[in-house]
């Protein structure tokens, strides 16, 4: 069997005998030079492909540990090592690493996520079982995610016409790549559930970003990386790789060569704490870590000590060199149902102190001390706040009122003030809906599915998944797969349970929000919560008007929804899913978005929508969903993420040019004043 995506570490077998350190820089492996490297490195350039093991989710469950306790029996006298600072969770009497070089680990030991490397794997013979596709697909085979991988079926030349490059603009690269990648994975899962296969959606849409060369920041450096901003989160690990966070899909040390380092030493560049060791996190500016190795999961694998060698050996090195070294914590996704994790980049750190300390197991571990360089954004630290804050609504400091909505949504929305002496928002009833100011057109019965329990993918008798194109909607962790002209969700009618996976927008806001004072924009609406891309956020709610007999102060009120066709990122937003399609007139374009009539206005009644202000490079877009009524010109108006959104961003959506409509000269009916935008971003039309 011929893996393509990566070369895996071939390590010969050493005795137990205590290794020299010098002998140990000649033992890393060498690859052939990628594109984009100048020289050659140790580490293979992309991603692992696990041939055998199912990861249901980007990791496993969180592990938080107490100390680690030292292990019996007298120390001896040159391995005392230096003495920890006050409160430190640091044994006494720890011994340093430079006291012992333990022997090797087995070839088959790898990092903080254990799996049988496809090097190990025998190749099959000729006169072995031929696997079946099918089961090669489930088993994560990398072969299989190669050949059985949907094309992209033209030429990205035109589509990526205009590709933001890292030396352009590397925030709006970094984007751009975290867009297209999702935008793949998303359409990949879509597509796989519908005819039954895996869900490494994630590894499947790697493959193709690495074929079409849309990786950035290829070249590993040491310090911050181009366009990633502390605080940024990442639902996978190969979303990291993809932007040159971390390149090791697996590994949770990522190091430079002796060679790329330019010295005789290799050194390490990045971090993942991702809760398979007995690692401490409880402060926000320091993180002992423990090293890789020796910490096998698996039930025919024995722990052993872990080997001053690969990533060890770098950190050692780094802890003398004193460089930086880019950090990610992780944390549960609340939302994953597959017991996930979100992974948050923490800014820099230093290694301050290192030893040998014994785990729980039994066996020596190597710790490693890390301080957080001063003066960065807040990270992590925002994640313990908000933690605080949803445990106990009244520890939010500033907080004016603890409910706004006066107990109207599942989860209180705390509205705060930290910015000037403004009492609150004007007065307005807060509901959740929406109230139509006429009677809505009831040509037709409402749409229903005879699914018994739940509408599932691929099933050709459910009607809702054949109104909707063929495809369900959402994936089984309600992420919406693609914008599209018209949603239609369950009814009422429909015979599926309220679980089913099509009832996501009309089951209400699932998030902890917090309307806030912004310094020059009035009133703003952010999360407690993670928001990953797809995900809903909330509908636009209050009184449905007819366009036709609007009146010029409903029109200019700034509490007023009006369709708009979709800004340009709105419209690309699909397109990795676009790429993957057969024919070329589906594609996402503004002309697909027909504008529709349907203006809300949340002067008087709405909810925490009517808070999301305007930016010209939003995080959210609106999507037009049907479920309770057949007039598709008044459907409910929601809104979902379009990118990743760490907790305590502002949330905003583009509400296009309120001026007249392109084509039309003299004064417009539809017009409205143009306002001075100020939502700061690169791509800032100025007014709006």
């Amino acid at each position: 069997m011929e893996f393509t995506m990566g070369s895996l570490i071939d390590e010969a077998e050493t005795g137990e005998q205590p290794l020299d350190p010098k002998p140990l820089h000649s033992l890393a492996p060498m690859f052939p030079t990628p594109p984009g490297y100048d020289v050659a490195i140790s580490d293979p350039p992309f991603f692992y492909i696990t041939p055998i093991q199912q990861h249901p989710g980007p990791g496993a469950a969180s592990f938080a540990g107490p100390p680690p306790q030292q292990h019996p029996g007298p120390a001896p006298a040159s391995s005392a090592g230096p003495s920890p600072g006050p409160g430190s969770a640091v044994p006494l009497k720890a011994t340093p690493i430079s006291a012992a070089f333990p022997a090797r680990r087995p070839k088959e030991e790898l990092s903080d996520e254990d799996y049988t490397p496809a090097s190990e794997k025998r190749k099959p013979s000729s006169s072995s079982p031929k696997r079946t596709a099918k089961k090669v697909r489930q088993a994560g085979d990398s072969t299989a995610v190669n050949t059985k991988q949907r094309p992209i079926r033209r030429s990205l030349s035109k589509e990526l016409a205009g590709w933001p490059s890292t030396s352009d603009n590397p925030r709006e690269a970094v984007e751009a790549t975290m867009a297209m990648f999702d935008s793949l994975r998303r359409r990949t899962l879509q597509l796989d559930e519908k005819e039954g296969l895996g869900r490494r959606a994630d590894l499947k849409a790697s493959v193709l970003m690495n074929q079409n060369n849309l990786k950035i920041n290829s070249l590993k450096t040491i310090g911050p990386v181009p366009g990633v901003e502390i605080g940024d989160i990442f639902f996978y690990r190969i979303e990291m790789c993809i932007v040159g966070l971390h390149a090791p899909s697996m590994a949770g040390i990522d190091y430079l060569s002796a060679k790329l380092a330019g010295r005789d030493e290799s050194l390490a560049v990045s971090i993942i704490s991702s809760g398979g060791y007995e690692n401490v996190e409880d402060e926000t500016d320091t993180l002992v870590y423990t090293g890789q190795g020796g910490n096998s999961r698996r039930k025919d694998k024995e722990k052993h000590d872990q080997k001053l060698e690969k990533g060890n050996l770098a950190l050692s090195n780094s802890a003398s060199k004193k460089n930086q070294i880019r950090v990610v914590r992780s944390a549960r996704d609340p939302f994953s149902i597959t017991a996930g994790k979100v992974y948050i980049y923490d800014g820099v750190y230093r290694i301050e102190d290192s030893w040998m300390d014994t785990a729980k197991s039994g066996f020596s571990v190597f710790k490693y001390r890390l301080r957080r360089e001063p003066g960065q954004p807040d990270g992590f630290s925002v994640w313990k706040m908000t933690d605080k804050w949803k445990a106990n609504r009244a520890t939010r400091e500033n907080a004016m009122v603890l409910d706004l909505s006066s107990g109207a949504e599942i989860l209180p929305v705390c509205l705060v003030n930290e910015v000037d002496g403004e009492r609150g928002p004007s007065h307005f009833k807060y509901v959740t809906g929406v109230k139509h100011s006429r009677p809505l057109s009831r040509n037709r019965p409402l749409h229903h599915c005879e699914c018994t329990s739940v509408c599932m993918p691929g099933d050709p008798n459910c009607s809702c998944a054949r109104q909707n194109g063929g495809d369900l909607p959402y994936n089984l962790d309600g992420v919406l797969a693609r914008h599209v002209p018209m949603l239609y969700e369950c009814s009422r009618d429909c015979h599926c349970t309220k679980d089913c996976r099509n009832r996501v927008a009309q089951r209400g806001v699932q998030l902890n929000f917090e309307v806030f004072r912004t310094r020059d924009r009035g009133w703003g609406l952010r999360s407690w919560d993670p928001i990953r891309a797809g995900a809903f956020v909330c509908e636009y709610a209050g009184q449905v008007m007819d366009e036709t007999n609007m009146s010029m102060d409903v029109q200019e009120d700034e509490y007023t929804f009006r369709t708009t066709c979709p800004n340009d990122k709105a419209v690309r937003w699909n397109l990795g899913a676009e790429l993957l399609e057969e024919k070329g007139a589906d594609d996402a374009t503004a002309e697909r978005f027909k504008r529709l009539p349907v203006v809300i206005s949340a002067k008087d009644a709405g909810n925490v929508a009517r808070f999301i202000n305007h930016s010209c490079s939003p995080n959210l877009l609106w999507q037009a969903v049907q479920y309770d009524h057949t007039d598709n010109s008044y459907p409910h108006i929601m809104f979902f993420a379009m990118k990743h959104i760490p907790p305590m961003t502002e949330l905003t959506y583009d509400y296009g040019i309120r001026g007249a409509p392109p084509g039309i000269k003299g004064k417009s009916p539809l017009a409205c004043k143009l306002r001075p935008c100020l939502c700061g971003s690169a791509n800032c039309r100025g007014s709006f």
